[in-house]
């Protein structure tokens, strides 16, 4: 069974088609010890479509807590009482400045980042233009912003001001979603999905893992992604916030994330796969090998509420692996 579904997944990742959900839940089956003959598949699927170059991304956190939303995993909700640090929307100046820091260190493209179901108000869609239209002028990286659930007018105004990506996560599979978050409907994040893409935008939508959900409902959030079109899909890893209500979950274990990222490349064979959040606390020393298991992408610099890695180090990661960074156009 083992050497029958990876040849599989090998064929139909090489030709580009991905493997079903059917056939995903059989690699699912697969012991830890296959780990390395399913790194072994994966890797060469991501080389083959996508090359030795990384697509190095970044983001800045906007605006920070106050959110209403009650997502299990995360800090910024008022729901929860976490002692994350608060405040408004950022002055264009502070996020242009970030951006260039940004650049500075490799990134190829930077995502602006705030909390809260929507950014509607006037005063944050100026701020949000003004940025834009900034780094269009001074920046060469590509301009992408997660700011929830937003209108087709809003998404136009945005998209005419320069920005030329959007990430919205469904951050998990569908039956599962109802314990994760229960303020707003899944349907809603799909369509923010459906109408980005029909407005033009690359996007990028992910999830995160380890929130307790079961390989069924990996495989069924990739293949959801997959039937959108996901531009890029971003896998994060929980890292569990004090207060919240995942604060007791455990890490998952390297060998698992390795697996889920394998999982993501075989079902989309040709899709960016990017590895952001949870990354050092999960991979630990196996952070190399998210390459091997078809990553193609990596978030570099500080995550939303925690510190991410030295982006030297980082940079330098990739050039032991013989890999480089992609560049903006």
């Amino acid at each position: 069974m083992k050497n029958g579904i990876l040849a599989l997944a090998l064929e139909k990742g090489l030709e580009g088609t991905g493997v079903t959900p059917a056939e995903a839940l059989a690699i699912t089956e697969l012991p830890e010890t296959s780990i390395y003959e399913l790194l072994a598949v994966s890797e060469r699927v991501r080389r083959t479509h996508l090359g030795v170059e990384v697509n190095l991304c970044s983001i800045v956190n906007a605006k920070s807590g106050l959110c209403k939303e009650d997502c299990s995993f995360c800090a910024q909700s008022v729901k929860y009482s976490t002692g994350v640090t608060e405040y408004p929307m950022s002055e264009p100046g502070k996020i242009v400045g970030a951006a260039k820091e940004a650049a500075a260190f490799g990134a190829r493209e930077f995502s602006i980042v705030t909390s809260g179901t929507a950014i509607e108000k006037e005063r944050d869609i100026a701020a949000l233009t003004s940025a834009l239209r900034s780094m269009k002028e001074s920046v060469a990286m590509e301009r992408c912003a997660s700011l929830g659930i937003l209108s087709r007018d809003t998404l136009m105004k945005l998209k005419e001001s320069g920005l030329e990506s959007y990430h919205h996560n469904l951050e998990t599979g569908r039956s599962f979603f109802p314990k994760v978050c229960t303020t707003h409907e899944y349907d809603e994040d799909v369509e923010v999905v459906r109408t980005a893409k029909e407005l033009g935008f690359h996007v990028c939508s992910g999830g995160i893992f380890g929130l307790g959900e079961g390989w069924d409902v990996r495989v069924e959030l990739f293949a959801t992604l997959k039937e959108l079109g996901a531009d890029s899909v971003p896998i994060n890893f929980l890292n569990p916030r004090p207060g919240t209500p995942l604060e007791n979950a455990q890490n998952l274990k390297p060998v698992e994330c390795l697996k889920i990222i394998a999982l993501g490349r075989l079902m989309m064979p040709k899709t960016d796969i990017v590895v952001c959040g949870g990354r050092q606390v999960n991979l630990r020393d196996l952070q190399p090998l998210i390459f091997a298991a078809g990553a193609n992408g990596m978030m570099i610099g500080n995550y939303l509420t925690t510190p991410g890695r030295e982006p030297g180090d980082d940079l330098q990661m990739l050039a032991d692996l013989g890999l480089r960074p992609r560049g903006y156009k």
